[in-house]
């Protein structure tokens, strides 16, 4: 297999930290005029990103340990020695599937933190008494009345 430098993209290539710090990051946040304040949508989405990484590097150090665990006793795996660069080593994995929004468990905290996308006319055309534009209506559909021809 010979590496034809043609097909070589280096733009999409991520090398680690040092690139989210000069950058945009990977996944911008829509500009969305909802009524939330700026700085709490900033507050917010800095949050939920933080807690992805700790979560991904909460796994990623669980299955380490069970890798250690499960492993024999002449193992490279129950070696200790580089545990802790293994455990820094993670935690920068976990930072970058974080700032990818890799898992979504951001995105599911931001859900719940902040309003839908729709605005303000979404929120109220959900409430008890309120009517629906006609863009949320489903349309009919042509269902016959027989669903089995055969009774």
């Amino acid at each position: 297999m010979n590496f034809d430098p043609s097909k070589f993209d280096g733009s999409t290539m991520r090398i680690g930290v040092a690139d989210k710090l000069s950058e945009t990051p990977a996944v911008a946040a829509p500009a969305v005029d909802d009524g939330v304040d700026p700085k709490y949508r900033a507050k917010a989405t800095e949050a939920a990103v933080k807690f992805e990484s700790f979560f991904i590097g909460h796994m990623l150090h669980q299955m380490r340990s069970g890798t250690r665990e499960l492993a024999a006793e002449d193992s490279v795996f129950k070696d200790k020695i580089n545990e802790d660069m293994l455990d820094m080593a993670d935690n920068l994995v976990a930072d970058q599937l974080a700032g990818q929004r890799a898992f979504g468990v951001a995105d599911c905290i931001l859900r719940q933190l902040l309003p839908p996308a729709g605005g303000p006319s979404t929120m109220q055309a959900s409430l008890p008494g309120r009517a629906a534009p006609a863009s949320n209506i489903a349309q009919p559909q042509n269902i016959s009345a027989t669903l089995n021809p055969a009774q």
